[in-house]
């Protein structure tokens, strides 16, 4: 699991990809910190090239937005593959944080 990330119209675009799960959520929650800083005005979170996420990865996601967003930057998720999103949906994560179905969009969003 890497990170990586780009900045586009003040939001950092932040790709992870592989399988998120209790073996790596450290390094995913230490990988979504340096990719953000303080003066960004949102965070997308792309899941693209997520093959599976567990709920230790969930967990990070979920304090990364109430951090986020307490903050006052926006932080959204985007391109779930089917079985990730209905796992947010299950969960009722995607009642906090909106999923957006492309990058596109999410950053249409976020800048609105």
């Amino acid at each position: 699991m890497e990170i990586s990330a780009e900045r586009e119209g003040g939001a950092v675009i932040a790709r992870a990809n592989g399988r998120i799960d209790s073996s790596n959520s450290r390094e995913f929650h230490s990988g979504l910190e340096a990719v953000v800083t303080d003066g960004d005005s949102a965070v997308v979170l792309n899941f693209e090239d997520v093959s599976y996420i567990s709920s230790a990865g969930m967990r990070v996601i979920l304090l990364a937005a109430k951090s986020l967003q307490s903050g006052g930057t926006r932080f959204v998720l985007c391109s779930m593959d089917e079985p990730i999103r209905e796992v947010f949906k299950i969960s009722g994560f995607d009642k906090i944080i909106p999923i957006h179905s492309s990058q596109s969009e999410a950053l249409t969003a976020v800048s609105a």
